[in-house]
Order: C-alpha cells, then structure tokens, then sequence
C-alpha cells in the first residue's frame, strides 16, 4: 500500500532532522502535530541538497546534485519518489501549493556553493541568502498558515527576515570552517583572515535588526507554529550573544555553541512565555 511507502517517507524526514540539528528537532517538536510533519518533510529535502554540496567531497558533487535536482523536479510533477525524502517533499509541495519559484531559487543558491567561494557585492549576498534561507523560511510559512494567502501576505517579509538571521548567524558561527574546509566566504568587503571587532559588530548589528522586525512577526503566527518558531529564534538570539561576546579572533578559530544546559533552559523560558501569553 502506498499509504505504508508514504508514512515511511515521512519517517525518514524525521529522523534527518533529529539525526543534523538538535536544535531544529526540538524547535520542530513544539510545532501542533497538524503541521510538525510538513516542516520535517521541508527540513529533510533542505539538508540533502545543503549536504551534497558541503560534505560529499569524495563523490562527485555536481553530478549528484544534478540527479538530485532532476529526481526532485519528477518527484513533484507525478506525485511520488523512490527517493523517501524526495516523496516526502512533494506531498507538502502539493498539499501547500507551494510556487516552483521557492524551491527553484533553493537549489539556485545551493548550486552556488559547487563553483562560487566569494561574495564580493552586497547584492550577491543578498541573492544568496534569499535562496538559501529567506524561501526556505517561506516554505516553511505556507505551512505555518495552512494555504491562508492572506495571512502569508502578511507574514512574508518578517518570516523572510528570520531566515536571513538564521542564516547569517550561521556564517558567522560556521566562519572557520566555511574558510578552511570549503574556501567560502560570504560577507562582501570583509576580509576574513583579518576579521576585526568593528567588522564583526557591523554583520551583528545587520543580524539583530533582522531578529527585531522578525520578532513582530513571530507574535502574529497562528497559534499551532508561534512556541517552536519562538524557541528556535530565542536558540539563534542566544547564539548571536554569544558571538557578540566573544572576540573576533576567537571567533576565526573555532566554532562557537550554545551549550545543552543552557539550551534545556533557553527552552522552560520560551515554555513560560507562551503559556504566559508574552510572545
């Protein structure tokens, strides 16, 4: 039955999630279970094609993001995959309307990330971003609202916001090893291996004012999305502390976390939050 091949897609969105980012899960977990399947099937198709990209170095990485986009592009025209991940996808694609436009500006940005290493304009930074996060923050939102195109028009810009700071908090935090392991850089007209506490508060003042218009959007989402966006944005708020504290040398030499205690308290807080009605 294809109900049983479907259910098992759907599984293993779920256990991608779970399996690369604690964070994401636990955030994706304390979304209503009406929509908490559809944001891992969207997870589970954004972290294959990211993962081609930045870890098959040892495979030929053009060519299985080729047939991966192609598969992805089949998938979604006759409605089902072998590939679980892929069937998974498309059955939210479908059953959200979700535009060609949003995961095709995706896979855009991630095929950047085969040739190009440098951004040296600030609008390719921001095209960049756009496909990366911004869309994936879109998709994820079609969710949130359950095909009400209203509500989308509404929602879009703060949600687009918060996947850009998600996204550029990740640049910072992954500095080191974008440089080292894959010679990328992102931020234009900021050199890396010289990477001063004035250039570092620049990309940080740019970041917070994305986290404060997203923040204006988290409190109008529909009740079943508000406490897991709010505590994946309370996580990546927390980070982005973290980064402003630390110097920016250190910040060039390892990779800078949010340790598990810390995370555990982060998450009782956004808890009471919600309940209290202060989000």
């Amino acid at each position: 039955m294809k109900s049983i091949f479907d259910n098992v897609s759907m599984q293993c969105s779920q256990a991608v999630t779970n399996s690369y980012s604690t964070s994401f899960s636990t955030a994706t977990k304390l979304l209503a279970p009406s929509i908490r399947q559809d944001i891992y099937n969207i997870y589970g198709f954004v972290r294959f094609a990211d993962e081609i990209v930045d870890t098959f170095h040892d495979y030929n990485k053009e060519q299985l993001f080729n047939d991966f986009e192609k598969e992805m592009y089949k998938a979604i025209e006759n409605k089902i995959s072998l590939n679980p991940i892929l069937n998974a996808f498309q059955h939210t694609v479908h059953k959200y309307s979700i535009e060609p436009k949003m995961y095709e500006s995706f896979m855009k940005s991630m095929r950047m990330d085969l040739h190009k290493s440098t951004y040296l304009t600030q609008q390719e930074y921001k095209d960049y971003i756009y496909g990366s996060a911004d869309v994936v923050g879109l998709m994820c939102l079609k969710v949130f609202v359950k095909g009400d195109q209203e509500k989308y028009n509404n929602l879009k810009n703060d949600a687009m916001r918060l996947g850009s700071a998600f996204q550029k908090v990740n640049f910072l935090r992954d500095l080191k090893a974008d440089f080292e392991e894959l010679s990328r850089t992102y931020f234009p007209n900021t050199n890396l291996e010289q990477l001063d506490e004035a250039s570092k508060n620049k990309i940080i003042k740019e970041i917070e004012d994305d986290f404060n218009q997203a923040l204006i959007g988290i409190a109008k989402l529909p009740v079943e999305a508000k406490l897991g966006v709010y505590t994946a944005y309370i996580y990546y708020l927390k980070l982005l502390k973290k980064l402003k504290a630390t110097p920016s040398l250190e910040i060039r030499t390892k990779r800078i976390r949010v340790p598990n205690y810390q995370k555990a308290g982060l998450l009782a807080k956004c808890y009471v939050s919600y309940r209290l009605n202060l989000i």
